[in-house]
């Protein structure tokens, strides 16, 4: 419920305003662990229009409290009627009513089917028209208030352009029998204690008030579907266990809060607009049968893949961007196989020998390897082995012992040893069967291997890297851009990895197969590239062969995207440092020492887009587009960085998966979201309403009508499922 209209006192026993972290309710079946080592970086906002403040202004004078005046001067300024034409359900006379006081209307599947279709095919408000209203603007919350409307109470009223269609599900069990964009009444409903143990009286129903009371935030993704739902009209289903009784009466509690709602407007003279309740009147096998479509969890409570459902889509997304590949001989690296997400290759490698990296192994000693190799020669093993090895980040400097690093080297020569054709040694009896001889034949007893882990890419790098410097008698920086650049690995790696292969370096390098021969102390002197010193462990997250999403850290750090093939950087709002000494001749030591420019064409700065959710970015999405693409054509990658590159930098690559390959926002999303590797994607509500908007221009803009695959509320709603795992609130 907006917080510009007054409130009746809320039910014995309930809160006045819950917090508004709701618990949202998920699909279970298709809700897996958190990615491991994933984190929501701290996104701070830039100034408003017209400060010169980093954050927002502390709280001012003049913003008004919640006061009798406040609230009748609010009620005042609320939303006018909205054209009926927005939606099928309006006017609901045209369908049956089964219950009068309050008014609930039923409906078919049918019915529901072709109003969600019409909602879908209606461009949404412009941007301007919704927000700041979405961001949650609490009269109490002087601190959002003074950010987004200091002088302009009109920002304040509920947007007049708003009208959806909101589904709720009676029983509040969506991991089954789930339909599109379907939450559970607990979401829209304030449930009381009483109300629970049928003790309340109906007329106590009302809506959460979820604008947030206090603190600054431009990503309440969490209480979107809740203010929608203030603002659309609500249809309530149920599934073979859910009684026609059960659904009126929860319909009843809906329309009576929908009434309150409209009471207080209408009080204060107003205009509002006219939403009402529906039942459906037809079991829930009357969708599965004949409107596929609209069923996300059947009622065996499996995912159809008719609608998308952004957990099991970034999962495949992230299977498919980090599936096993050949690194070096017979060995590869790559996700824990998962059947659910991708069948079984036919065509691929049958692996002989599963390495995990994970965080509560321990490194091999002699003695199981040893017990490994004896395994393997076994003439008809069961199953393929199975073994562990410290996860990425788990060996930490400068606590490191000899024992691991034996163990990493010894783990090396055993993967090397085991991948490739061994010496074979057999005993057989003379000719005169008196004495046994002892033979020894190079026979293909050849091993695949894969070294694998969650995501294919976080905690297997470790061994991955310092494998790949083993087999090729490479140095590590050789290795980070090796490994990326032709074997089109993505991967990352801690600081600690840094240092720790860093150490171990000449060590890995005289135990190589390719190294031996060479002057042992060569592999002390190596001198390692500028870049180097200057990197994390992560590398910019090739989102498509030729753009990269990165930060200001790795646009600062122009040898690191050469070394990676990147001569391209476009800069959303946030300026690189080094241009100027890049641009003119730099003197150095040596004959003919000169910094190689970075030509002009190359460079794109937009300026005066801040992370602050008024600053928009549609306006932009052609100039930076055309700059990538211009970089496509001329065969080189181009870098999209902001300051920490999830926002701003995100939502330019999502536009340009969306229109490069035609993808929806929410498959986008997913697609680039899975490729950030180990930062999660952050733009604020603004820039994915504008995504969503971007994605009904790309549709006219291929001939085809505007069909949304998700609305707003479900999208945010979603959001805030994915990232909630990881937030630390």
């Amino acid at each position: 419920m907006t917080t510009i209209v007054a409130r009746p006192p809320p039910p014995p026993g309930c809160k006045d305003a819950p917090s508004p972290h709701l618990t949202l309710n998920s699909t279970a079946c298709s809700a897996p662990m958190p990615v491991p080592n994933k984190h929501l970086p701290v996104c701070p906002p830039g100034p408003p229009p017209g400060q010169n403040v980093e954050t927002p202004p502390q709280q001012s004078a003049g913003v008004e409290t919640r006061s009798s005046v406040t609230r009748s001067r609010s009620v005042a300024a609320a939303a006018p009627f909205i054209s009926p034409a927005t939606t099928l359900l309006f006017p609901p006379d045209r369908f049956p009513q089964v219950s009068d006081d309050p008014p609930v209307y039923a409906l078919s599947a049918s019915e529901l089917a072709q109003a969600l279709e019409h909602v879908a095919s209606q461009p949404l408000p412009d941007p301007k028209l919704v927000f700041p209203w979405l961001h949650g603007l609490h009269p109490e919350n002087q601190l959002q208030l003074a950010f987004f409307a200091p002088r302009r109470r009109s920002l304040r009223k509920v947007p007049s352009a708003l009208r959806s269609v909101c589904i709720i599900k009676a029983d509040g069990d969506l991991t089954t029998a789930k339909l599109k964009g379907a939450i559970a009444p607990e979401e829209l409903l304030i449930s009381c204690e009483e109300q629970r143990n049928g003790t309340a009286e109906p007329s106590d129903s009302m809506f959460h008030e979820v604008d947030p009371r206090e603190g600054f935030s431009v990503r309440n993704f969490q209480i979107q579907a809740c203010k929608m739902g203030t603002v659309s009209d609500i249809v309530v289903y149920g599934d073979k266990s859910t009684s026609k009784e059960a659904l009126i009466a929860l319909a009843q509690r809906i329309a009576i809060a929908q009434q309150g709602w409209r009471t207080y407007l209408m009080s204060a003279g107003s205009e509002p607009q006219v939403l009402s309740t529906f039942i459906v009147d037809d079991d829930f096998s009357a969708f599965e049968e004949k409107h596929r479509q609209l069923v996300a969890v059947d009622s065996a409570g499996l995912l159809t893949d008719s609608v998308v459902d952004f957990f099991h889509q970034e999962r495949k997304e992230m299977h498919a961007m980090s599936r096993a590949s050949e690194i070096a001989h017979n060995v590869y690296l790559g996700p824990t196989p998962d059947p659910t997400l991708a069948p079984p290759d036919s065509d691929g490698p049958a692996f002989d020998v599963f390495i995990e990296a994970t965080d509560l192994a321990h490194v091999p000693d002699a003695a199981t390897l040893k017990m490994a190799t004896r395994r393997l020669n076994e003439k008809s093993p069961v199953s393929p082995l199975q073994i562990e090895f410290p996860s990425s980040g788990s060996i930490l400097p400068p606590t490191w012992s000899h024992a691991e690093v034996d163990g990493l080297i010894a783990m090396c020569q055993w993967i090397s040893q085991t991948s490739r054709t061994r010496h074979i040694h057999r005993r057989k009896r003379s000719g005169d069967g008196d004495s046994i001889m002892l033979s020894t034949t190079l026979e293909p007893e050849e091993k695949k291997i894969l070294i694998h882990c969650t995501d294919g890419y976080t905690e297997s790098t470790l061994l991955g890297l310092a494998y790949f410097m083993y087999a090729e008698g490479i140095p590590v920086h050789e290795a980070w851009i090796r490994m990326h650049v032709e074997k089109g690995r993505n991967f990352f790696a801690y600081p600690s990895d840094v240092d720790l292969l860093t150490s171990v370096q000449p060590r890995i390098l005289q135990e190589s197969p390719h190294f031996r021969g060479h002057v042992l102390r060569s592999a002390s002197t190596i001198k390692a590239p500028s870049w180097l010193s200057s990197m994390d462990g992560s590398l910019p997250s090739r989102i498509l062969p030729y753009m990269y999403l990165g930060n200001l850290g790795h646009a600062n750090n122009p040898d690191l995207l050469r070394a990676l093939g990147i001569k391209r950087i476009l800069s959303v709002g946030e300026p690189v440092n080094w241009l100027r000494e890049m641009k003119s001749p730099r003197t150095g030591r040596g004959k003919g020492a000169e910094a190689v420019k970075w030509p002009t064409e190359d460079l794109l700065y937009i300026d005066r887009v801040q992370d602050n959710g008024v600053d928009p970015l549609t306006e932009v999405f052609e100039k930076c587009l055309s700059f990538i693409e211009k970089g496509k054509l001329d065969g080189k990658a181009t870098l999209v960085h902001c300051r920490v590159g999830v926002s701003r930098s995100a939502t330019i690559c999502i536009a340009e998966v969306m229109s490069e390959l035609g993808l929806s926002f929410p498959r986008a999303y997913c697609f680039v979201r899975a490729r950030r590797l180990n930062v999660i994607i952050q733009p604020h509500l603004r820039f994915t309403y504008e995504l969503l908007k971007w994605e009904e221009q790309q549709l006219e803009k291929r001939g085809l009508p505007i069909q949304r695959e998700l609305e707003w509320a479900t999208v945010s709603r979603e959001i805030a499922l994915m990232n909630k795992p990881y937030s630390r609130q």
